[in-house]
């Protein structure tokens, strides 16, 4: 099912990387809006008052405070409302263990979040036209 024009949420505590992230969006001219929680706790908060407009696809970080991106997906993987809604892990590390456990836990994707930021560009170009949920120039 297309997804264009949802929005898009980044779930991400570091504000160097959501800055990189909504730097890509505007530099890519998506026309979706990125809603933006610093960790799990806030994004459960977000996706429970908005029900009826729920993002359609989110950009997990793992390591996080408060709620972790594990816990985050064991939560949404289990909760009927949001079960079906795929997320993609943006981390660093590239830890066979932490792939695997990311896969486990439900993830839909995993993407390592890169130094280079033209290889950033490239990598968050190719997910979000993977999952179909914008519309890229």
């Amino acid at each position: 099912m297309p997804l264009q024009n949802k929005t898009i949420m980044l779930i991400e505590d570091d504000e160097v990387d959501a800055q990189a992230i909504k730097r890509i969006f505007k530099e890519l001219n998506l026309k979706n809006n990125l809603d933006v929680a610093k960790d799990g706790e806030e994004a459960i908060r977000y996706l429970t008052q908005h029900l009826s407009n729920l993002p359609g696809l989110i950009l997990l970080d793992i390591n996080m405070p408060k709620t972790n991106g594990v816990e985050f997906l064991n939560f949404i993987k289990i909760t009927p409302e949001f079960r079906k809604i795929p997320i993609v892990v943006l981390t660093t590390s590239n830890a066979a263990q932490d792939v695997l456990h990311a896969y486990e836990s439900g993830a839909a994707g995993y993407l390592i979040k890169e130094m280079d930021y033209h290889k950033f560009v490239n990598v968050m170009c190719a997910a979000i036209s993977y999952w179909n949920v914008c519309e890229l120039p």
